[in-house]
């Protein structure tokens, strides 16, 4: 699973032809969220409110960048990186 993104401790993958809806993952630590790219909503898993509220800030700003890369993968075309939240 491609990382694309490293902030504060939060990691962000997607995985190459992965299921819709459109989404990526958020670890922190032990923790692990799928989250919705177009909702920003947490499909499966669960991260601490403190990492979550990061990650969904990160994702506003970010969105188009997100689709532009889930398309990439799911076309197993080479994901780009996407700056982290600053």
């Amino acid at each position: 699973m491609p990382e694309i993104s490293r902030f504060y401790g939060i990691v962000i993958r997607m995985f190459y032809e992965d299921h819709n809806p459109p989404h990526f993952h958020a670890i922190y630590g032990k923790q692990e969220a799928m989250i919705s790219i177009s909702e920003l909503r947490i499909l499966e898993g669960r991260i601490s409110k403190r990492a979550l509220l990061m990650t969904l800030e990160w994702a506003i700003q970010y969105r188009e960048a997100l689709m532009e890369s889930w398309q990439l993968a799911m076309n197993s075309q080479p994901l780009k990186s996407i700056p982290p939240l600053k």
